[in-house]
């Protein structure tokens, strides 16, 4: 029992320290998921998604139909990380199932992985109306659970897809023109911003940039099953 209690309080202090560095110095958490965080117990996507809930903190739920969650490998290497639910998206309750998620599971498919084998993830959770940009206070609201689907997944990359993806994930305002074509640290998690698959969509001139981003991302992925298997 000591080596349990020591090794939760060990990883709480560590997601303690991560939230620090990304800025969060306080997260509401409920009475439910204080209990399931035993020392037997660790924290899962199921208990985040228990956590928000029939989400109501902020205006999005007033016109959604439903929480776009996420999907994919609880143990993903690589995740991706969009802005938002489209239509579809909220109709279905899926991230990235529209023209723009067909386009992204090709994009998967290009690097020679599948929607399963990663997770998929927005930063924020509800459609905001007529597909418009998040908001700031929308985006304050999902952060926390972004923050700790990220924490439960623990990817070794992450593929921003969009300005306000990389924003939030990066916080800076720089936009993804200036933000792709390059790699950042987020507490050892590498991140690459590319374009959003709505986007290539509209300028599909853009794709051979992001097809250099998915070379850089799967180049990565195989030096490091190379690593694994030495």
């Amino acid at each position: 029992m000591g080596e349990n209690i020591n090794e939760l309080i060990s990883n709480l202090k560590t997601y303690l320290e991560y939230l620090k560095g990304m800025g969060i110095i306080s997260i509401p958490v409920s009475d439910d998921i204080l209990e399931e965080l035993t020392p037997s117990k660790i924290l899962t996507l199921e208990m985040v998604r228990k956590e928000l809930g029939d989400c109501k903190r902020c205006k999005l739920h007033r016109t959604r139909r439903t929480i776009v969650f996420g999907e994919g490998n609880e143990k993903a290497i690589l995740m991706f990380i969009g802005e938002g639910p489209g239509n579809e998206e909220d109709v279905q309750g899926r991230p990235f199932v529209g023209k723009a998620g067909q386009l992204l599971t090709r994009i998967i498919e290009s690097i020679n992985l599948s929607r399963e084998e990663v997770y998929i993830a927005n930063v924020i959770k509800c459609r905001p109306p007529e597909n418009r940009n998040p908001e700031p206070d929308e985006i304050e609201s999902c952060h926390p659970f972004l923050l700790r689907q990220i924490h439960v997944i623990q990817p070794k990359i992450i593929c921003a897809l969009g300005t306000f993806s990389a924003q939030t994930l990066l916080n800076t305002n720089a936009k993804i023109t200036a933000l792709r074509g390059k790699i950042y640290d987020l507490e050892g998690i590498k991140v690459i911003p590319t374009y959003h698959p709505a986007f290539l969509l509209r300028n599909p001139d853009k794709k051979r940039e992001v097809w250099e981003d998915m070379k850089k991302i799967a180049e990565w992925l195989n030096n490091s099953r190379i690593n694994e298997m030495e």
